[in-house]
C-alpha cells in the first residue's frame, strides 16, 4: 500500500470521527449543566394571613325607620242608597264604575213630578191651617170681649175664651208646615248628590230601572286621602312614640311620618303620616296597628301613578332619634349572636346583644364599641386569635360607622 493511499484513508477516518467527538463533548457539557444547575435567589414564602376588609366603629345619632306593609283602603267608603222611591229617568255621564264626581255633582235624577204635587198639596194644608189659626185667634179676642161686657167678677174658664180651640188650631198649623217640608224634602232627595269628592267603585242601577226606599244604587268612595292599616312588630314598639302606648298625644304638626312605597308598575313613593293608633291589638296577628294617612293620592306628580284601591304597599315610619348609637352592617352579625373584629393583627369574635334591626342596618346594645374594627369580609367559623391582614386600613379609617338612616 502506497503512502498516499493511507493518507486518504486517515483523511477519510477523520472526517467520521471529527463530527462524533464534538457530540460527545456537547452531552457530556450538557449532562453536567443539568446535574448542578445554577443556584438562583430563592424568596422567602409571604406570611400566611387572611385577608380581610374592616369598619372602624363610631357612635353617632341614628333615626330608626321602622318597616311595615299593608293594603291601600279609602277613609269614607259608602254605598249610596235611594231615600225615594220611583223611576230613574237621568244619570250623568261621569257615574260609572271609576268615574270621578266632586261634592255636590248630581249624580242622578228620580221621577219628581209625583213630589212636586206632593209639595203643592201640603203647601194647600199649610195655607188652610194658617187660615183657621187666625180665625180662632179672632174668636179667642171676641169671646174675652164678650166676657167682659158680661160683667162677672171671675175670670172666664180657657172654654168660653177658645183656649182649647186656639191650641188645637196652632197644632193643625204645625203639621202642615211639616209636611209641607217632608214633601219638600223628598222632592229635594229626588236628585241623588255626591255626599264628597270621591270615585265610583261599583254602579248598581241604570236609566229607566224603577228604585225603592233604600235601594242600594251605587258604592262609591271619597278621594281626599287614603288610609293604610300596618301593623308594629311587638320588639319595635319600645323604639317608637305612640299616643296609648306611650301616654303622650301626638300633635298634627308633630305626627310621624310613613314613606310609603309600591313596585306597581316601577318604584314609586308617597309621603304620608301616622294619624292614629287602634284601640286594641289585633286577635288575630297579636300585633297593634297603626293607621297611616297619604293625603292627594290620586293626584299624579310626574310620572308617578295614583294610589289604587286595595293595592299592596310598604311603608318605613319614623321612629325613635337613637343617641351615640352603634350600628354595624346586618351581614356583619352571624346567627344574630357574634361579629368578628380586628384586635391587633388578630381575630377577635365577639358576642352581641342586638337591640334593634332591619334588612341592612343592626343596632348593637353591647358587646361592641366606638372604634373596633368590625370585619365585614363574609367569614365562616373562625376561631379567635386568626392572624389577618387589614387590605383597606387608610380607606376604612377615614370614613367610620354608617351613615344616618
Amino acid at each position: 500500500m502506497t503512502s498516499e493511499t493511507q493518507d486518504h484513508r486517515r483523511q477519510a477516518l477523520l472526517k467520521v470521527l471529527l463530527p462524533v467527538a464534538v457530540l460527545l463533548c456537547l452531552g457530556l457539557a450538557a449532562a453536567v449543566l443539568v446535574s448542578n444547575p445554577p443556584q438562583a435567589d430563592i424568596k422567602p414564602p409571604p406570611d400566611a394571613r387572611l385577608m380581610v376588609e374592616v369598619m372602624p366603629l363610631a357612635a353617632r345619632d341614628f333615626e330608626i325607620m321602622l318597616g311595615s306593609y299593608g293594603t291601600v283602603a279609602p277613609r269614607t267608603r259608602s254605598m249610596l242608597t235611594s231615600e225615594v222611591s220611583g223611576q230613574i229617568r237621568s244619570i250623568a255621564p261621569g257615574f260609572r264604575d271609576g268615574g270621578a264626581f266632586a261634592e255636590g255633582d248630581v249624580l242622578m235624577r228620580i221621577d219628581k213630578r209625583v213630589y212636586e204635587a206632593n209639595v203643592r198639596i201640603a203647601e194647600a194644608a199649610y195655607m188652610e191651617a194658617n187660615q183657621r189659626l187666625a180665625e180662632e185667634r179672632a174668636r179667642a179676642v171676641q169671646a174675652e170681649i164678650d166676657w167682659q161686657n158680661l160683667g162677672e167678677p171671675a175670670p172666664a174658664p180657657d172654654l168660653v175664651l177658645r183656649r182649647p180651640q186656639l191650641l188645637a188650631a196652632e197644632a193643625r198649623l204645625g203639621s202642615a208646615e211639616a209636611s209641607r217640608a217632608k214633601a219638600e224634602l223628598d222632592l229635594e232627595r229626588t236628585e241623588i248628590r255626591a255626599p264628597f269628592d270621591g270615585r265610583v267603585l261599583s254602579k248598581r242601577v241604570d236609566v229607566g230601572q224603577v228604585v225603592a226606599p233604600n235601594q242600594q244604587l251605587a258604592e262609591v268612595y271619597a278621594t281626599d286621602y287614603v288610609e293604610i292599616r300596618l301593623p308594629l312588630k311587638n320588639r319595635d314598639l319600645e323604639f317608637i312614640d305612640l299616643p296609648g302606648i306611650t301616654g303622650e298625644s301626638i300633635p298634627p304638626e308633630a305626627q310621624l311620618r310613613a314613606r310609603i312605597a309600591s313596585t306597581l308598575g316601577g318604584e314609586f313613593e308617597w309621603q304620608g303620616r301616622i294619624v292614629r293608633t287602634e284601640a286594641a291589638i289585633d286577635e288575630n296577628a297579636r300585633q297593634l296597628h297603626v293607621i297611616a294617612q297619604v293625603d292627594s293620592p290620586f293626584s299624579q306628580a310626574g310620572a308617578r301613578p295614583p294610589l289604587r284601591i286595595g293595592q299592596y304597599v310598604t311603608a318605613h315610619i319614623q321612629g325613635r332619634r337613637l343617641r351615640e348609637a352603634i350600628m354595624v352592617p346586618t351581614s356583619a352579625i352571624y346567627q344574630q349572636t357574634y361579629a368578628y373584629v380586628v384586635d391587633g393583627d388578630v381575630l377577635d369574635r365577639r358576642l352581641v346583644d342586638i337591640g334593634w334591626q332591619d334588612d341592612s342596618r343592626a343596632f348593637i346594645r353591647s358587646g361592641l364599641a366606638a372604634g373596633d374594627l368590625l370585619v365585614v369580609t363574609p367569614l365562616g367559623q373562625i376561631a379567635s386569635g386568626t392572624p389577618v391582614r387589614i387590605v383597606n386600613g387608610n380607606e376604612a379609617r377615614a370614613r367610620p360607622g354608617l351613615p344616618d338612616a
